[in-house]
């Protein structure tokens, strides 16, 4: 029922484009279909709820050239919502209902494949659908001065983040997170694992991620794993990362 909604909203407003209206009207409808009755809202990361499947935070197409919006729809609406009604039926009626996403990630070794999977699949995309935005912006001062010291440049950043992305063998993720003795590094994880599990072969606090699961590129970029990399630099949203670095830093 809900797959259908959207189908109709999406062609009600292609439908709006065809003849004309701008983006207030596209965006009045998209606030007239607002709260879904499975538990969907605009959330952001600050206040991580487990039990919340946030809306994405901008329109499927608003990532072209670089992430197309087909793609974006099925990563979203068919991966993302899988992974968090699959994450909420292992934990429903156990402890871990009542708990953080950080205390479920803490111990997740204990509460077996189904919650470190899907949970690690929901929040992990989370983080994703964040770090993304038409409007890139920059890193800030404090962050651009952390980056400098533990890399020696930008650039060198984008090479080892890069490079992290790249050789990720299967399916996983590329992280710049923050160590637990609140140092800057780069690494990957396998599968849905992230840096906050007690299972990752990284350990500390994500700042920025990026999915290199196949379903996240294949469309556009088929097998071209480095082409889907390189652009993802022109969709970073930095706000939130450099909103995630104070937060870590603290």
């Amino acid at each position: 029922m809900l797959f259908n909604t959207k189908l109709t909203i999406m062609k009600f407003t292609n439908k709006l484009k065809t003849i004309g209206l701008g983006f207030a009207a596209i965006l009045l409808v998209f606030n007239l279909f607002a709260g879904d009755p499975e538990n969907t809202k605009e959330v952001n990361m600050e206040k991580f709820d487990i039990h919340v499947f946030p809306a994405l935070p901008y329109a499927y197409d608003a990532l072209e050239p670089y992430i197309d919006a087909r793609t974006m729809e099925i990563h979203y609406d068919r991966h993302h919502r899988a992974y968090f009604n699959n994450f909420i039926a292992a934990i429903k009626g156990t402890q871990l209902d009542k708990s953080t996403i950080e205390q479920i990630f803490a111990k997740v070794s204990e509460a077996g494949d189904a919650v470190r999977n899907n949970g690690g699949g929901f929040y992990n995309h989370v983080i994703f659908w964040n770090n993304l935005s038409s409007g890139s912006g920059a890193p800030s001062v404090e962050l651009t001065e952390a980056i400098n010291k533990t890399f020696g440049s930008f650039e060198k950043f984008k090479e080892a983040f890069d490079n992290s992305a790249k050789t990720r063998f299967g399916s996983g993720w590329a992280w710049l997170y923050v160590t637990p003795d609140k140092k800057l590094a780069v690494g990957s994880t396998p599968n849905q694992d992230n840096p906050l599990m007690d299972v990752s072969p990284i350990k500390g606090k994500p700042l920025l991620a990026l999915d290199v699961w196949e379903h996240a590129y294949y469309l556009k970029y088929q097998n071209k794993r480095p082409e889907y990399i390189a652009a993802f630099w022109n969709v970073v949203n930095w706000d939130e990362v450099n909103r995630r670095y104070k937060e870590a830093m603290k």
